[in-house]
């Protein structure tokens, strides 16, 4: 599938608060989440303003609430529902794990509204899907476009000071938890059979680039939702530790 030239959108994920603010942060019955969508050409200052929410997303807790759920994240799974409004009155699609295995690929299906398959997600981790973790997206019918988690040589550099930043968390959790650390490598780009020119990038501040007009904004969302699932060693994750 050749690249059609289309208007650049960005997709991210919105909402986030530190665990100390959840305790303080209002609450009226809503989803707090938001998935927001703007074009990609707005000045990075003005896009939050011009941006329109695209999905409300809430992970789903299964019958052993939310102990049993971080459990079975450990093993890769993730259960989303994007929801689209802020008071539930309405799915827009769904994130479901197909198959996970703990040190293995895990695959996740983007359902629509009504159960309709719009897409496969697979990531496979780094040394099981190559040096660095490989997500593949799939769309139904159409081929699937594979991207690899960071530069080659910005991982070196994060290897090489890794015992830097071991000592920097252990200072920083002696002193109240003030400050913050380095990020691993986030940077991922996403071609059509590995060639080409990129479609989806996941930039390091945490931005989906859609340059291709013929993905579904549902799997987009979905992908921003995954991605955000999976913190590094010291970053957290959406949906670990929430408010129940």
């Amino acid at each position: 599938m050749a690249r059609r030239q289309a208007l650049e959108t960005k997709v991210w994920l919105q909402g986030q608060v530190l665990r100390s603010e959840r305790e303080t942060e209002p609450d009226d019955g809503g989803v707090r989440l938001k998935i927001c969508v703007a074009e990609a050409t707005i000045h990075p200052r003005a896009v939050r303003d011009q941006a329109t929410a695209l999905a409300y997303p809430e992970r789903v807790l299964p019958p052993g609430g939310a102990e049993e759920y971080c459990k079975a994240r450990e093993e890769g799974v993730r259960t989303f529902v994007l929801w689209a409004d802020r008071y539930r009155q309405r799915v827009h699609a769904r994130v479901v794990t197909k198959s996970a295995v703990k040190g293995k690929a895990a695959t996740y299906e983007v359902l629509g509204p009504a159960g309709e398959p719009l897409a496969l997600i697979v990531r496979e981790r780094a040394l099981t899907g190559g040096l660095r973790t490989r997500w593949s997206v799939q769309p139904t019918g159409g081929p699937a476009a594979i991207g690899h988690k960071g530069n080659l040589f910005w991982w070196c550099v994060w290897w090489l000071l890794l015992p830097l930043q071991a000592l920097l968390f252990v200072g920083i959790a002696l002193n109240g938890g003030g400050g913050e650390l380095g990020h691993t490598p986030r940077r991922t780009k996403w071609y059509f059979d590995g060639v080409g020119e990129d479609v989806l990038d996941w930039s390091s501040d945490c931005h989906l680039t859609v340059a291709d007009d013929r993905w579904d904004p549902r799997v987009t969302a979905a992908l921003v939702l995954l991605l955000e699932s999976y913190g590094g060693p010291f970053d957290g994750s959406w949906d670990d530790g929430l408010k129940d």
